[in-house]
């Protein structure tokens, strides 16, 4: 199936996902110890020395990737980087689902904006099961991405605005 849409759309889209990422990474650099303790959660079978590797790593990855889809520079490497994220993430917490673990995603850090934690609404938007179905769609919108992008340097896209304005 190709998704088709409004030339205006794909940057939209673009800089959605940027500002997302970017969220995702100042909320876990506001926060490192609470963000390596939402791994810990997970209860994955790896070292610990690697887990914590991950939380150190990972913020800065996100945000990279952010700042550079926003400003629409290295495009296709932010994306494919993204798409393996994305693809590890909703693993991570599709097995965290499977196993009917209570824990937080930790993906988005609502406290930064004042969000009491223990609300209903909160705990499901950060539950597993919910971060799952977000990481699939988040996976969707970043290989039609990728897909218009490569399409654009290739010289494929018939509609599609010149490489440097996407």
């Amino acid at each position: 199936m190709k998704l088709e849409l409004p030339n205006p759309c794909w940057p939209v889209l673009r800089c959605l996902l940027g500002v997302l990422l970017l969220w995702a990474a100042v909320s876990k650099l506001a926060q490192p110890t609470d963000f390596l303790a939402s791994i810990y959660a997970y209860d994955l079978p790896l070292p610990r020395s690697w887990l914590q590797l991950v939380a150190v790593v990972l913020p800065w990855l996100e945000l990279l990737c952010g700042l550079l889809l926003l400003a629409n520079v290295w495009t296709e490497t932010a994306l494919a980087a993204i798409l393996a994220l994305l693809g590890v993430f909703a693993l991570a917490t599709g097995q965290a689902w499977a196993r009917g673990l209570d824990i937080s995603c930790g993906c988005f850090n609502l406290k930064l904006f004042g969000v009491d934690a223990s609300a209903g609404f909160v705990k499901f938007i950060e539950s597993p099961g919910f971060a799952f179905f977000r990481n699939l769609l988040l996976v969707l919108l970043a290989s039609a991405l990728l897909r218009r992008r490569l399409a654009e340097v290739a010289g494929d896209g018939a509609n599609a605005p010149s490489a440097s304005k996407s």
